[in-house]
């Protein structure tokens, strides 16, 4: 199940932003600025500055969320947007004992095709545990020979349990490195995504989109929705391109920009 949280942000971000661009054409410095910038006048400059499309000092604010029960196919596409930092749960270090996944609606509801699907997951689940085991036992091998003739011991025996634990520890992480490759994109992971404001509301033009796929769309919609609870000045304008100008995607529009923009109507 899909989780969205907002763990960090800069503190009092439409006032940094509302400082940085004041800056810009200001004789006075910052103490008097940011003493001069009530909460109304803030608002004021701010809807403004975003009014007329001066975007550079929004990059001045950056948000953090922690992103879960998402799949390995909406990962690929959210690192796409490449000016912002992430942090995801290795499958190379995280050994799977049994892996979570995501199943589409349309499968979802489809009662044949969630019995096939479900069966695909167990097999990927069985084939991984039996490629971790193979290769562990490989690698063990390995490690234990190269043990005894750095240590020059003359059999199995004569390595401690303790050394024996931390060899054949080594060897289950060094497998898991191959055997993830069985995975499939619906393999559930988890997620930590920070992106300045500006980089964040150009990801709502793309992502909220009709025409994104669903998971990515309904993950955006619910970023959006917690940056605005924070932030609801700087993106009151916010989410598909369609809600403040014409759809960029021509021919290929879904045709439904009065739905979508009273959608994301501020309320």
């Amino acid at each position: 199940m899909l989780k969205v949280k907002l763990i960090e942000h800069t503190p009092n971000p439409e006032k940094v932003i509302a400082a940085a661009a004041k800056l810009c054409y200001s004789q006075v410095g910052v103490d008097e600025i940011l003493e001069n910038l009530e909460e109304q006048k803030t608002e004021k400059f701010l809807d403004m500055l975003m009014t007329y499309g001066h975007h550079s000092p929004i990059e001045h604010v950056s948000f953090t969320y922690a992103i879960e029960g998402v799949s390995r196919s909406l990962t690929h596409q959210l690192v796409r947007h490449r000016v912002a930092s992430y942090s995801q749960q290795s499958q190379r270090y995280v050994k799977f004992k049994q892996f979570e996944y995501i199943i589409p609606p349309s499968i979802e509801q489809n009662e044949e095709a969630k019995a096939i699907f479900i069966q695909s997951m167990n097999s990927d689940q069985e084939v991984y545990n039996q490629l971790v085991g193979i290769l562990s036992k490989k690698e063990l091998d390995k490690l234990t020979k190269e043990y005894r003739l750095d240590k020059k011991l003359l059999n199995f025996g004569e390595i401690g349990e303790k050394e024996y634990k931390i060899l054949k520890s080594k060897a289950e992480k060094k497998s898991l490195e191959d055997a993830r490759y069985v995975f499939p994109n619906a393999c559930a992971s988890k997620i930590i995504v920070t992106m300045n404001a500006r980089e964040l509301i150009h990801f709502f033009n793309q992502r909220c989109c009709n025409r994104a796929q669903w998971e990515i769309r309904q993950m955006a919609k619910t970023m959006l929705m917690q940056a605005r609870s924070v932030a609801p000045v700087l993106f009151k304008h916010a989410g598909p391109s369609c809600i403040s100008g014409v759809c960029p995607e021509g021919s290929m529009c879904c045709g439904k920009t009065l739905e979508i923009r009273k959608e994301y109507e501020m309320k």
